[in-house]
């Protein structure tokens, strides 16, 4: 295909840190003849991208010298952070808004997706791994999303940040203490749960039991250049502290 499906950025030789941001884009791809059928104001809202995420991911991967590997499609096109099987692949209503181009898709249609866009960024995650452990290290991925301060119909939610993680903590539970003892509101697999089977994390860290941590930051912090800037700032030498503290 012609456009590409994600971002990569080449970590500093010997690192062993790899970034994600499953959530970079709200960019439809060509693919999607006709598009989604949703508004450009629908397209800016967190339901079809991370807002904030790319940016402070491009920060983090400046600072810390890491690998990082950034979707360039839509979540709503098909999301990268849930397994082939989930129901939720291909959504048809998010936050009280229904997709046109997803109401009816077809077997076929499914596949199409996961062919050109899915299957090729995990590809991409799977080397990069492979290129940290054929040289003798053993991977650390962090995973950058971010979160509405508000779901419709929903309380405001109070964490500055989320931290999610399933069954390894070795770097979730450093890195919460750590924001804490900074005086940052930390949510312990809030606002959503890492227990999601077939997610990016489970996947590629759980499954390959290599050290993973997912962080959640909520969008009105980094919803500008100069708050991505500044949460990049604040998270990388925490960050980085927890990887080389958690050992090889």
């Amino acid at each position: 295909m012609d456009e590409a499906v994600y971002d990569h950025v080449a970590g500093q030789p010997g690192s062993r840190v790899l970034l994600l941001c499953d959530h970079a884009s709200n960019a439809v791809p060509s693919l999607i003849e006709g598009g989604l059928g949703l508004s450009e104001a629908e397209m800016g809202r967190h339901i079809a991208y991370d807002i904030g995420a790319r940016g402070l991911t491009l920060g983090l991967a400046r600072r810390l010298g890491a690998e990082a590997l950034l979707t360039r499609f839509s979540r709503l096109v098909i999301d990268p952070n849930r397994g082939e099987d989930d129901p939720t692949l291909v959504m048809r209503l998010y936050d009280g808004t229904v997709v046109p181009g997803n109401r009816h898709p077809t077997a076929a249609e499914v596949e199409r997706r996961l062919t050109r866009l899915h299957r090729p960024y995990h590809d991409a995650v799977d080397a990069a791994l492979d290129r940290v452990i054929a040289g003798g290290q053993t991977p650390a991925i962090v995973s950058i999303h971010s979160f509405t301060p508000q779901l419709k119909g929903r309380p405001p939610r109070p964490w500055q940040v989320g931290i999610l993680w399933h069954r390894d903590g070795r770097l979730a539970r450093p890195l919460m203490a750590r924001l804490r003892a900074e005086g940052l509101c930390v949510g312990d697999n809030e606002p959503y749960s890492g227990e999601l089977e077939g997610d990016t994390l489970s996947r590629h860290g759980t499954k390959r039991e290599l050290p993973h941590v997912l962080i959640e930051v909520r969008q009105d912090l980094i919803a500008t250049p100069e708050g991505e800037e500044a949460w990049a700032a604040r998270l990388a030498p925490v960050i980085g502290e927890v990887i080389a503290e958690a050992g090889p």
